[in-house]
């Protein structure tokens, strides 16, 4: 087996376990974890914001780590901080303990999810790496999948204290090793034939203006998503449809991130990053036109979902091998980690102003209209991100 294919088959599986364990339970668990610990929605849903923060403050950090060590041993810390986390959380009995469980699965995010995983590959497919990253994410979309039946049927045979404990030996018995077996990297990857010298450092690439474009282009799609998701059905029960059809429209979205990321592999073969991305960044607020003028209509609503699906599937592989082919390869953790800052921001306040809208506002139009007004100008921020002339780098 190539390198690059034990990569991949690692980060595969860890990704799944880890987004399952530290991010997709708690939607299915959070009631019984209200209920047990006393604790309002409000408590609860802030704890889990709050360790979307910490994953975002440490997110530049721990990709500088990557750079100069490799994965290997920081995702491993990354599986003992997991299992720490998950424990201590199944085992809680007040806020602040609570609080403190989060604070410490949300710094295990940023040493085991997309962004260490992607700067594990760049150091480790030295041809290839973007191929490589679209496809573990092919593999990491079944996260919500596999984890969300499994723990609705986990918690409700040994309740929630438990299935997250189980969570915990999880990452000690099957992340952990696997995370260890990534191997030693090079001190630093070796150029791609005839690939420009990769040289670029974090603080050259926070001072190009694409730099800031990029971010506030990727967060305002993010934004977008978790306000959308969390109250696409009651905004379709509002729309007219019963409830069985919102449910089962807004069910296409998981496939359908799927889909398009099948789809980026069989069409885009060749195309850079920025093209990808083209596309990708038009494709949304495209759906969300099609849901703002036409969703009283069922099929335009499953129309929007494909479309809304297919792009946020397509997004994360375009976050992911962007970075490196706008500023290189070399410093890609701690730019990339810099560059998720704002979209992880924008992933705990999108829920938020989304209730916001939707409670200030006179009619069911008003949330997706003004999504559609934030997508068209994330499109424009990253046209002139990726239409500036070619960053230039300096010799390593």
């Amino acid at each position: 087996m190539s390198a690059a294919r034990r990569t991949i088959g690692i980060l595969a599986i860890t990704q799944i376990a880890s987004w399952g364990a530290l991010y997709y339970a708690f939607a299915v668990l959070a009631p019984d974890i209200r209920r047990d610990l006393g604790i309002s929605a409000e408590t609860a849903f802030a704890a889990y914001s709050w360790s979307l923060l910490v994953s975002g403050v440490a997110a530049t950090p721990i990709g500088a780590l990557v750079d100069r060590h490799g994965g290997r041993y920081v995702m491993a810390i990354g599986s003992l901080a997991s299992a720490i986390g998950l424990a201590w959380l199944s085992r809680c009995t007040g806020t602040v303990s609570y609080f403190g469980a989060w604070t410490v699965i949300g710094l295990a995010m940023s040493l085991t999810l997309y962004d260490a995983a992607f700067a594990t590959i760049n150091r480790k497919v030295v041809v290839g790496a973007p191929r490589a990253i679209s496809t573990l994410t092919l593999f990491a979309g079944f996260a919500s999948s596999i984890f969300w039946p499994l723990t609705m049927a986990l918690g409700s045979r040994l309740g929630w204290r438990d299935t997250y404990l189980a969570y915990a030996a999880l990452q000690l018995a099957v992340c952990l090793p696997l995370h260890l077996g990534l191997g030693r990297d090079a001190p630093h990857p070796p150029a791609a034939p005839n690939a420009p010298r990769d040289s670029h450092t974090l603080g050259e690439a926070v001072r190009h203006p694409a730099f800031w474009k990029l971010a506030v282009a990727f967060a305002a799609n993010v934004f977008i998503f978790t306000a959308l998701a969390l109250h696409l059905i009651p905004l379709l029960r509002t729309l007219g449809h019963p409830a069985t059809v919102a449910v089962t429209l807004a069910a296409l979205i998981g496939p359908m991130q799927v889909v398009g990321r099948i789809g980026e592999r069989v069409l885009a073969k060749g195309a850079t990053p920025q093209a990808v991305g083209r596309v990708v960044f038009a494709t949304l607020p495209l759906g969300i036109l099609v849901l703002a003028l036409l969703g009283t209509q069922a099929w335009a609503v499953a129309l929007f979902c494909a479309l809304y699906g297919m792009s946020n599937g397509v997004l994360t592989i375009v976050r992911g091998t962007l970075p490196r082919a706008m500023f290189g390869a070399r410093h890609y953790g701690a730019i990339s980690g810099a560059m998720s800052v704002p979209a992880l921001l924008a992933r705990a306040a999108g829920p938020l102003v989304g209730a916001a809208v939707l409670a200030g506002a006179s009619g069911p139009l008003m949330l997706p209209l003004a999504m559609f007004g934030v997508g068209v100008a994330s499109l424009l921020l990253y046209l002139s991100a990726v239409g500036a002339p070619a960053l230039a780098r300096r010799a390593a």
